[in-house]
């Protein structure tokens, strides 16, 4: 399998179950998600929530049938930079037995796309401090470390 096998299109329900385990598969996913099955019903609302939104775009990456890799897309209008849209990446996950193979390039490439298609004058993502080949590979693809990402969680 290589990136060019690969379609990307809208996830569907029945999808969440593949995002959900990619979403876990690091050691900050595991002390975050809960893969069981079935899985907590909070996944499929928070999916449905998304998929309702104009603005959010949650898609995957398929190979044979098989959800290979995912991101999520938020196309945020706001004040700053002169009225600009920026389109914010999250949850660019590939599958581990998959890696490598340009699949989280074409997602992103895909999402970047598609940013500029809505109007977007910039793409931004955070990422951990902790996943440095995931800073190595978005630097790779052009972009650059800009801001200070802080978190409070209620």
């Amino acid at each position: 399998m290589n990136a060019e096998s690969v379609s990307i299109r809208r996830a569907r329900r029945d999808d969440v179950p593949a995002i959900v385990a990619m979403l876990a598969d690091d050691h900050l996913g595991r002390a975050r998600e809960r893969v069981e099955d079935p899985l907590p019903a909070a996944y499929y609302e928070a999916f449905a929530r998304v998929e309702r939104d104009p603005n959010l775009a949650l898609v995957v990456a398929e190979s044979e049938g098989r959800v290979v890799g995912c991101l999520q897309l938020a196309i945020l209008p706001g004040i700053s930079s002169q009225g600009g849209v920026r389109g914010l990446l999250e949850d660019v996950r590939v599958a581990s037995d998959c890696r490598s193979r340009g699949i989280g390039e074409r997602l992103v490439q895909w999402a970047i796309a598609k940013a500029k298609a809505r109007g977007c004058s910039l793409v931004e993502l955070l990422t951990h401090a902790s996943r440095v080949d995931a800073q190595r590979f978005y630097k790779r693809l052009g972009f650059a470390a800009s801001h200070v990402g802080m978190t409070v969680r209620f």
